[in-house]
């Protein structure tokens, strides 16, 4: 099992990404410059109470996030991604699409959910082809293990949903094995998760990587 290599060793601090150099267009650069602070997240504004609010760590070129904010304009979306041509790209379809529903974070989704998400804030997660680090010596650098899972147990309210899906499937054994060793969540491997077709999904169907879509309903059980 996962645990039985990874639990006895002192956790480092694991961060949503690494950041990797990029072409930006123009177009990005001035949509950076313009249009982000209109859109970005406010850790001093009031939470909402009213709506769902969904969070999206990694939203690479923002075009699922997009999509889905407009499938669902009655939630709260708030997108996370530090690579800067996919947010100047989703800023830009923002504003031509006119939508207001998006809040668009540039920082590390772990520091986000530690310092400027209240507990329970988030009625679900979603996690779309994070990086799989499929070296064995990089393993100790994936998004999903126990802290980050216990993280998301206390930002995720009893009855969310935590929806991560991958390409690679050492790396999906890996999320079902640290999954299986908590409480918090609940695989529903019934559930419905439906999403719209991402650039990483689309490049590692071609190179004939199967699809895995991991549904998890946060249970009632108190979080550490």
């Amino acid at each position: 099992m996962v645990a039985e290599t990874q639990e006895d060793r002192p956790q480092r601090r694991i961060r949503s990404f690494v950041l990797r150099p990029g072409r930006m267009t123009v177009a990005q650069e001035k949509a950076l410059e313009v249009l982000l602070p209109k859109y970005a997240f406010d850790p001093e504004a009031p939470w909402p109470q009213d709506r769902p609010v969904i969070m999206e760590i990694g939203f690479g070129n923002g075009q699922a996030l997009l999509e889905m904010a407009q499938q669902t304009p009655e939630a709260t979306l708030i997108g996370v991604e530090v690579h800067p041509p996919g947010v100047g790209r989703l800023l830009i379809g923002l504003e031509r699409a006119h939508i207001d529903n998006v809040q668009v974070a540039m920082t590390d989704a772990v520091e986000l959910l530690t310092h400027q998400v209240p507990e329970q804030g988030l009625d679900e997660v979603r996690i779309y082809f994070p990086d799989p680090w499929p070296k064995k010596k990089h393993h100790k650098r994936r998004l999903i293990q126990k802290p980050f899972i216990e993280l998301l147990a206390r930002r995720i309210k009893p009855g969310g949903r935590l929806h991560i899906a991958t390409d690679w499937m050492p790396y999906a054994e890996w999320i079902e094995e640290w999954m299986a060793e908590q409480t918090y969540f609940e695989y529903q491997p019934e559930a419905v998760h439906q999403r719209p077709q991402t650039h990483f999904e689309r490049r590692g169907q071609r190179r004939g990587h199967s699809i895995v879509d991991l549904v998890y309903q946060r249970t009632a059980g108190e979080s550490r």
